[in-house]
Parts: structure tokens; C-alpha cells; sequence
């Protein structure tokens, strides 16, 4: 009975797991604007991996989509937010701030400023900090990414 019971669960989870449809938010290509031009301007890292966020959004030869550009200035800080009692820092604060205009025919729609931070400890392996670091700003420059583009898409639904 218990091999049975095995099966069946096992079973029962491959079905439920892959009758799931997962589908990101912002991949799809179903939108009704295209990003003309977008100028960058600060850090080269995060700028990247906007960049390529953005890159999602395909440049079709459709008329009747409405073309924006974006000027896009971010900057990062890593600062100390403790240290222990020798001096050495506990745990970073990297904070990204990310200025952003959304412009269409040569006129200003929207601008908005985004601060996006995350605090996490130290470590005393430096290469562990460091790909760490990495990771974290990565994410942070996705959702940042994510926000410019829902701002574009309010803005189209208006």
C-alpha cells in the first residue's frame, strides 16, 4: 500500500507541477510602444543591465506604436552602516539611485527618480563579498528596469 502511495504522489505532483504556466511579467513582446532611443549616462554596470531589460522590448516595423525615448542617469554607493569594535565593517548598505526621463516626440512626459538599496554583511572571504555584490546589483537593476517600464506603460494606458 505504501508503494502505492508513493506512485500516486508522485504522480499527482508532476501533473499540478507542470500544468503550471509561468510566463515573466515583463518578457513578452505584446506591447503597444517600442523604446526609440535611450541614453545612459553614470554607472557603466547598472546601465548594462538595464539596457539589456529593456532590450526585451523588440523594435517592430508596426506604425501605430508610439516610439519614446529615455535618458537614464544612475549612480551607486556602497556605504558602511556598522562596524564591529576593531573598526572593520559588519554590514554594507549598496544604494542605487536612478534618475529617469520618458520623452515623446521631443516633449517631456514623465521623470522620476528611483532609489533602490539593500543591506547585507560582510564577509571574510573577498571573492564571496564580491560576486555577493554582484548579485545584489543585478536585482536592484532589474527593478529598476521593471519600474521604468511600468511607467511606460502607464503613460500608454493613458
Amino acid at each position: 500500500m505504501s508503494n502505492f502511495f508513493l506512485r500516486f504522489l508522485a504522480v499527482f505532483f508532476i501533473t499540478v507541477l507542470s500544468a503550471c504556466s509561468y510566463k515573466p511579467i515583463f518578457s513578452e513582446n505584446n506591447y503597444n510602444f517600442e523604446i526609440n532611443e535611450i541614453i545612459f549616462s553614470g554607472e557603466r554596470y547598472v546601465n548594462r543591465i538595464i539596457k539589456n531589460k529593456l532590450g526585451l522590448i523588440k523594435k517592430e516595423k508596426d506604425q501605430d506604436k508610439k516610439k519614446y525615448n529615455l535618458l537614464i542617469n544612475t549612480n551607486k554607493k556602497k556605504l558602511i552602516v556598522s562596524k564591529d569594535s576593531k573598526g572593520d565593517p559588519l554590514k554594507f548598505d549598496l544604494i542605487i539611485t536612478t534618475y529617469y526621463e520618458i520623452n515623446y516626440e521631443e516633449k517631456l512626459l514623465f521623470k522620476k527618480e528611483v532609489i533602490k538599496n539593500k543591506v547585507y554583511n560582510n564577509d571574510i572571504d573577498k571573492f564571496k563579498l564580491e560576486q555577493n555584490e554582484k548579485i545584489i546589483l543585478e536585482n536592484l537593476s532589474e527593478k529598476i528596469s521593471e519600474t521604468i517600464i511600468s511607467s511606460i506603460i502607464n503613460l500608454d494606458d493613458n
